[in-house]
């Protein structure tokens, strides 16, 4: 089993010396489910709610988290990101939204934590903008999908299709 890298020899958290690590090109993606009514599920997809276009507000937070997130997660490194994109697919029989992360880079650490930040807070933002009509909205499966890149190399999870691969 490997150990923790964001634990010292004694047990305290610290961020990861990355300084001899060489830059390469890194990818991952990530998803998110936003679960919704049937009316809220119709409004996220009409780009004429009366908040605006829902999944467009989704889409820019998501990228816009990507790009904050050494600001929000603790020991997480600062990472030029070199793509940030956010895509949804209705799922119609589950009024359901999948939110689909992927952010790329070249640099000495991945992008995971990136990749999982921007499907949250797209999620979020669907939520935010339907809790008017439905506060029963739930977010769920937020999840890293696949990464490729470091020392480490690639990790597609089990169940993931070619289709959802970033």
């Amino acid at each position: 089993m490997s150990e923790l890298t964001h634990l010292n020899a004694h047990g305290a958290a610290r961020m990861v010396d990355v300084s001899e690590k060489p830059a390469t090109a890194r990818e991952a993606g990530a998803e998110a489910i936003v679960s919704l009514s049937p009316e809220a599920f119709q409004l996220a997809l009409n780009s004429e709610s009366p908040k605006g276009d829902i999944l467009a507000a989704a889409r820019i937070a998501g990228i816009m988290a990507a790009k904050k997130t050494s600001e929000l997660i603790p020991l997480c490194h600062p990472i030029p990101l070199s793509k940030a994109s956010i895509d949804f697919e209705p799922l119609h029989d589950q009024c359901s939204v999948r939110i689909l992360s992927a952010v790329g880079t070249s640099a000495q650490t991945g992008v995971e934590m990136e990749a999982m930040v921007a499907a949250s807070v797209a999620a979020l933002t669907v939520y935010d903008m339907v809790k008017a009509i439905d506060r029963s909205a739930a977010i769920s499966n937020v999840r890293l999908l696949s990464k490729s890149g470091g020392k480490s190399g690639t990790y597609v999870s089990a169940d993931v299709d070619a289709v959802s691969r970033a």
